[in-house]
């Protein structure tokens, strides 16, 4: 059952804190990889949040911003990889060992079949959360079609990169913005493109046996950065470089997704979930080092 809760718009971004004993200085060379100029979107400001490096069969696949209270992320930072747009359908959905015990591994593990401990429940969504949710569905941040390899593919399946979309919406604007942005990234960046897709949210929930469980998302946005582009591409296409950006709805209905310019998004953000002035999506704009937009 749906329940909503209006309250103030959720200030939407904090201090950023590791899950477990890490914090924001250990976070380890592969990790920031997946972040431009090994650099996590500064500004965000609050407690709950914990940054996980999610790490699955071994190898760190992608940095997420999670929101421990709302039990959603608040962002998933990623390395777009040129694919097909095919989808991986045979994976179990996974949960994050960090967020909720102490645990040998780092690694995300499939929910077990049963008996789900109540400390999974405390910092993180789990599959019940999502059971009844007739107009949600469980919508990646970073998704499988930006990926190549199956083990790649396979790590986007876990409950910490996922938010509740409504439907209309996740299989509409949002899956033709997800393609559009593929398409573009595999025609015209040369270089390494790096992305963050994050939510919005106003405090509407998901609620079950009468207890919050989720953050509904009132908007997604998304950014990418790819300094090492196709200067020759069509100006249509390339005047999206070296950085663009959009945001949508998540709703049935006015959910187009807009692109805009990466400050335009960031100026958007600033207006609806109170992040601070000095907030930026990625290091120096995207500006590449060197560029002529340095000079005075």
């Amino acid at each position: 059952m749906i329940v909503y809760r209006r309250d103030r718009i959720l200030i939407c971004l904090l201090v950023i804190v590791m899950a477990g004993a890490e914090v924001k200085e250990h976070l380890s060379p592969e990790c920031k990889q997946f972040l431009y100029m090994g650099t996590l979107p500064r500004g965000l400001e609050e407690q709950h949040f914990k940054t996980i490096c999610q790490i699955y069969v071994g190898h760190p696949r992608f940095v997420t911003l999670y929101d421990t209270f709302n039990h959603i992320p608040v962002y998933s930072a990623y390395t777009f990889k040129r694919s097909d747009g095919s989808k991986k359908v045979d994976v179990p959905w996974m949960y994050e060992p960090q967020l909720s015990t102490v645990s040998e591994s780092r690694e995300m593990q499939p929910f077990p079949s049963e008996n789900v401990h109540s400390s999974f429940e405390d910092a993180q969504a789990v599959l019940d959360d999502y059971s009844n949710t007739v107009i949600y569905e469980r919508g990646q941040l970073n998704p499988d079609e930006h990926q190549a390899h199956p083990d790649d593919k396979a790590s986007t399946y876990t409950l910490t990169n996922v938010v509740p979309q409504v439907r209309e919406f996740n299989i509409g604007p949002w899956k033709t913005h997800e393609h559009i942005i593929r398409r573009r990234l595999n025609n015209y960046c040369r270089g390494t493109a790096y992305v963050v897709t994050g939510v919005t949210t106003s405090g509407h929930t998901i609620r079950r046996h009468n207890i919050n469980r989720l953050g509904i998302p009132t908007y997604l946005w998304s950014a990418y950065c790819c300094i090492d582009f196709d200067h020759n591409a069509p100006y249509s296409e390339r005047s999206k470089f070296p950085a663009f950006a959009a945001h949508g709805l998540n709703d049935r209905e006015d959910n187009k997704v807009q692109e805009m310019t990466v400050p335009q998004l960031e100026d958007f953000l600033k207006r609806v979930t109170y992040v601070g002035s000095s907030f930026q999506i990625f290091y120096d704009n995207c500006v590449p080092p060197n560029s002529a937009l340095h000079l005075p």
